[in-house]
């Protein structure tokens, strides 16, 4: 017998946010993009019940409280966002947040900035 291990995401989810480590970046703001990707063995034998998975629902509302605080850095941001996922939900083994940062001021065109975390139990 194996071991099934379920994988539940949010990609690419667009917010316009004041992070950055320049006073005008923190008053001007600029669009970020953000994926979650959460994974946890399955052991219900695919049970139709919310309690069983990661809500993906709850992933967007912690990212979504977290992208409002507005940071320096987005690796502070990241590093919220995935301690209270791995505080909230104690059976995922792994968590990956990714955060881009579209239009960096750097004095040429630049379509991203990242920043990638990962966490295994």
């Amino acid at each position: 017998m194996g071991t099934v291990t379920q994988k539940v995401s949010i990609e690419g989810v667009r917010f316009f946010a004041f992070h950055g480590f320049y006073p005008e970046e923190q008053v001007l703001g600029t669009e970020f993009i953000l994926d979650i990707d959460t994974s946890l063995d399955v052991f219900d034998n695919g049970k139709d019940d919310l309690a069983n998975t990661v809500n993906y629902v709850r992933l967007f509302e912690i990212a979504s409280e977290e992208m409002k605080i507005t940071r320096k850095l987005i690796e502070t941001v990241a590093h919220s966002i995935l301690e209270r996922i791995r505080h909230e939900f104690l059976a995922v083994q792994s968590i990956r947040v990714s955060i881009r940062k579209l239009n960096p001021p750097m004095g040429a065109e630049v379509e991203n900035s990242a920043i990638e975390l990962i966490f295994k139990r």
